[in-house]
This record gives C-alpha cells, structure tokens and sequence, in this order.
C-alpha cells in the first residue's frame, strides 16, 4: 500500500496494473477508484481485477481503511471533492484520468468534476445515488439511519464504537443489502462486510460522511458534468431506483445509462464480471476522447 502526505492529512492508496508507456499513455488511461461508504479499496477490487490490466489507483477514502480523517475540513462533501482533486494531481500528474465512483463514490466523483476540483476525460458511476435520500419512500429508514449514527457518536466511546462495529448490525445490513440466492456468494458478501465495514477512523468523521452521504446526490450536480458519464445501475438497487437513474441519466449532456438486473445495490460484489464488460466497453468506445 502507498501513502501520500495531503493538505488534509495521510491518504493511503493501491495500485492495479501499471501506467501505460509513453508511446500509448495519451489512450490509456489512468483510473481513480473512489468506493462507498463505510467500505475501503477492497470493495472495488473484484471490478478491477476485471478490467484486464488497466492501471487503476484506488484510495481508501479520508477516514475511511488505513487513511487518515482530515485535520482541516470537515467530512462533507466540499471536503472530500476538493481531497479528490489534491489526490489526482498528486498521483496522475499528467495523465488522462478516468473517475470510477460507487455509490457515495458516486457523489464524490459528481461534485469534484461539478465543482471543478478535478479534470478528467470520462467518468463512470456505479450504483449511483441518483435521488435525495431525505425524500421520497426510502426518508424514513435514512432518518433512522442519521439517529443511528448520531447516537453513536452521542454515546461513551466504548458503547459507541460497539454499537457501529456490533457484528449482528453488520450482518444484518449484509444480508439486507445482498440480492444474490447463491449461499456461497453470500457468504463471501457477508464476510467482506465484517472485514471491511467497521474500519473507520472515529465516530465524529463517520457521523459527518454518513450525514454528507444522504444530503447529497449525483442528480444536483448532473447538469454540470460536460464529459461522457456512464452510469452502471442496478435493476433491484434497494438505494436508488431505476426510475430515478433514468431521470438522472436524462440530466446528463453526454450520459449513458446501463442496467443489470437481478442485483441490488452491490453490483461491485454481486455482478462484477458484468460491470467490467460495461466499463471496458465504455472506455474503448470513447479512447479518441483520451488523445
């Protein structure tokens, strides 16, 4: 694992296949894959294992894996864009870089392009947070989920942390988010949660990611984003429906939108091999917009 000393603190970074030379380095280019929430670099892995060699950097989020939680900024989403765009500078000084998002990844990649925190040729947006979570069906589950996270870190430190690590809360958002019938896929979902889901810096940075995750989504910066955007939906997302990923592919100036059925809102786990055919086919198809 790399790191790098940013203004915000410590980023700590892996790396998948290797920078392309400089005879094709103008239509090869470098991917920035930003994960979801509560997750780590591991989640994205079984896409990126299929992208046949493409040289892929992939940051644990600030306060989030091994990296460290900003020391001067808070952990919304201005913070987190503008760390985007200080962390591709540093790694891909240069380079034509595409941006891969999932879920609150999504959101990230969306306001660092919006904003103008980082440039890139292309972008691609898996499980993307297409509509407000505060609103519509799904706001009072997400309000549950904000006092949740509030009284964790309302809570002594000790009965905070194992209320937000307590493994039946784990396994139950395992089992809630996972759509796939196959026991022993289900397995491995509900082991790389326990694994991966609990390694967080501290209460008050996740309470500020977690509030920034459901205050935001991709559809209010949409209109913003003047680069091919490919959006990597799910027909059963339990996050976003299609409905709402067809509107927001609609908000788009250059958007497609692709649809996988019978997954939910893990397709990084559940339908990899499929999200890999998609963003090949992306990336091939728009190479000339590299040079």
């Amino acid at each position: 694992m790399h790191e790098i000393e940013l203004p915000g603190g410590v980023t700590r970074w892996v790396e998948y296949g290797a920078p392309a030379d400089a005879a094709t380095a103008e239509h090869e280019p470098t991917i920035i894959a930003v994960h979801g929430f509560r997750g780590d670099h591991h989640g994205l892995e079984p896409v990126v294992d299929r992208l046949h060699g493409r040289h892929v950097i992939a940051p644990d989020l600030p306060g989030f894996g091994a990296s460290d939680a900003f020391t001067d900024r808070f952990h919304d989403i201005d913070g987190y864009a503008r760390w985007l765009g200080e962390f591709t500078r540093a790694v891909a000084p240069g380079r034509p870089v595409a941006l891969l998002g999932h879920s609150f990844g999504s959101i990230v990649v969306a306001a660092a392009l919006a904003e103008g925190q980082v440039e890139a040729s292309l972008a691609v947006l898996i499980n993307p947070i297409g509509a407000p979570a505060l609103k519509g069906p799904k706001a009072i589950g997400t309000g549950a989920a904000v006092f949740y996270y509030w009284l964790a870190r309302a809570l002594p430190a000790r009965a905070g942390n194992g209320l937000l690590r307590n493994p039946a809360i784990v396994r139950a958002m395992s089992i809630a988010m996972a759509t796939t019938r196959d026991p022993e896929l289900r397995r491995w979902i509900h082991g790389q949660h326990d694994a991966y889901f609990s390694s967080f810096a501290d209460r008050g940075s996740l309470l500020e990611a977690f509030r920034a995750s459901v205050s935001h989504d991709v559809s209010e910066y949409a209109a913003r984003l003047d680069l091919p955007v490919l959006l990597v939906a799910a027909a059963q997302d339990q996050i976003t429906p299609v409905a709402a990923e067809r509107r927001l592919a609609e908000l788009l100036p250059d958007g497609t939108l692709e649809v996988i059925d019978g997954v939910g809102h893990l397709i990084h786990y559940e339908k990899p091999a499929e999200a890999a055919a998609l963003i090949e086919s992306f990336l091939t198809s728009h190479a000339g917009r590299l040079s």
